[in-house]
């Protein structure tokens, strides 16, 4: 595997499911693997749970890792052509690519959507001048239109919890151990499918839209009882979330669901470009709160954090029992430890 931005890169997601576990059981096992190689953590942006779970998986690893905070610890960098450079920008992101790539055997890179030119960031214009000029293999830590190492520790939660809550509704245990069905030509029949919504909520910032997309590009692939929620105007770029079915009426989306993704978005200006990037609603019904959850099967809530408290979802509900933010983030070792494993597998 050479890069990882998608879904498609992991291949079949039944077998990365089950690398997930076996290195949970083990994080050390591969540290040979990683011997006398270096990760290269690049950040255009700020993080917390990225930056220290990705570093931590290349370390289980035995990886060498270099953390290179662009807007802290370097030149500022140029990132578009054919400028002239009379500004403060010092270093076009061209020449640094390069030098950076002579330094390292994987880069992994963090860079957010500037929300002002939709082509611009749905392009990926940072992230792939990363993959066309440093010559080595890319893994994305976030970037203008995809957060994939979020969404497949997303994906783990979901399978482990599914696992739980099917041992405790005392069904037959062969059924019960059952997976997640992936989305396959021929799905194992019986197999337990959860309903998971996406939905947004109101925020004070207009926020990126990588996680939702991502979250919907993966959810689709694991074949779940999938539904997003949002207001109008809101709608997702079809290449993530495809024919995913919409409901406009949150409480209907919520009915009998088994888990709670809650996350605010921009508006991704797939309908009126001229929206892109802006904040269409600040509707606080829309706050995930103690009602909400009532309508759920008992739902688990999820949150990529970090997350605004009173904005996206009350302090009742994202510390009560049923709240997975925690153990959603700590799987973020583990989905960065599967790719950069699989990565290094490949040099």
């Amino acid at each position: 595997m050479r890069t990882f931005f998608n879904v498609e890169d992991l291949g079949d997601l039944r077998k990365a499911l089950a690398e997930a576990q076996e290195v949970k059981r083990n994080r050390f096992a591969y540290q040979e693997l990683g011997r006398n190689k270096t990760l290269l953590m690049i950040f255009f942006n700020n993080s917390l749970r990225t930056r220290l779970s990705t570093q931590k998986a290349a370390m289980n690893l035995g990886m060498n890792v270099i953390v290179l905070d662009v807007n802290a610890g370097a030149w500022k960098l140029e990132t578009e052509r054919g400028v002239i450079m009379d500004g403060d920008k010092s270093e076009h992101l061209l020449e640094a690519i390069p030098v950076m790539a002579n330094y390292c055997d994987i880069i992994a890179v963090r860079s957010f959507a500037g929300l002002v030119d939709r082509d611009y960031d749905y392009a990926e214009t940072v992230v792939q001048q990363f993959v066309q000029y440093s010559g080595k293999p890319v893994v994305a830590m976030e970037t203008a239109t995809v957060h994939p190492l979020q969404a497949f520790a997303d994906l783990i939660t979901i399978d482990e919890w599914s696992k739980v809550e099917r041992r405790g509704s005392r069904v037959e245990s062969q059924e019960s151990s059952a997976p997640l069905t992936i989305n396959t030509q021929h799905p194992t029949p019986n197999t337990y499918r959860p309903k998971v919504v996406l939905t947004w909520a109101p925020h004070c910032r207009a926020l990126p839209q990588a996680v939702p997309n991502s979250f919907a590009q993966w959810m689709r692939a694991a074949d779940v009882d999938f539904v997003v929620t949002h207001p109008e105007g809101y709608e997702l770029d079809p290449r993530f979330v495809g024919d995913t079915r919409v409901e406009y009426d949150q409480k209907k989306a919520f009915e009998g669901a088994d888990f709670i993704y809650a996350k605010n978005w921009s508006c991704p200006g797939v309908t009126r470009p001229e929206d892109y990037g802006k904040i269409l609603s600040k509707d606080m019904s829309w706050t995930v709160d103690a009602e909400h959850m009532s309508w759920t099967n008992n739902g688990k809530f999820m949150h990529c954090l970090p997350v605004r408290r009173g904005l996206i979802v009350t302090d009742d509900v994202i510390e009560s029992p049923n709240s997975l933010v925690i153990p959603e983030a700590a799987n973020r070792e583990i989905s960065a430890q599967v790719v950069l494993k699989r990565v290094l597998e490949s040099l």
